[in-house]
């Protein structure tokens, strides 16, 4: 079964912002929601370039640190890097790995610890 169109459909559908990077640190992938969330600085426009033209130089160091700690083993894939108050989120780095382990790129992943508004199936008759 072709599992690619499935993967992507759950990506896109996600509430949160997801960006991709390769080792390059170039983002090839921004899914609807991080591109709506970055709209400011570029959205979907963002796709190509380096990801450190995003962030200051204490996060791009950050960034290299975890990215050498993913390198290190197959089993470092993820990691807190914050928690951002303001949006009460957590958020990680994790680890992209093709089939035999290889690490190939990484994405930020954001877990937002609000409840969601609305009732439970709420619009479903």
């Amino acid at each position: 079964m072709e599992l690619a169109k499935f993967f992507q459909s759950i990506i896109e559908q996600d509430k949160c912002a997801v960006v991709i990077c390769n080792l390059e640190h170039d983002i090839i992938y921004m899914n609807p929601a991080a591109a709506k969330k970055y709209a400011k600085r570029g959205g979907a426009g963002l796709v190509g370039k380096s990801i450190f033209d995003c962030h200051r130089a204490h996060s791009v160091e950050i960034i290299k640190k975890v990215v050498s700690w993913f390198v290190e083993s197959k089993e470092h894939n993820i990691i807190h890097t914050f928690h951002n108050k303001k949006e009460n989120k957590d958020v990680y780095m994790v680890a992209l790995r093709d089939t035999d382990g290889t690490l190939i790129g990484y994405y930020e992943k954001h877990e937002y610890r609000n409840a969601e508004q609305g009732g439970i199936m709420e619009g479903i008759e």
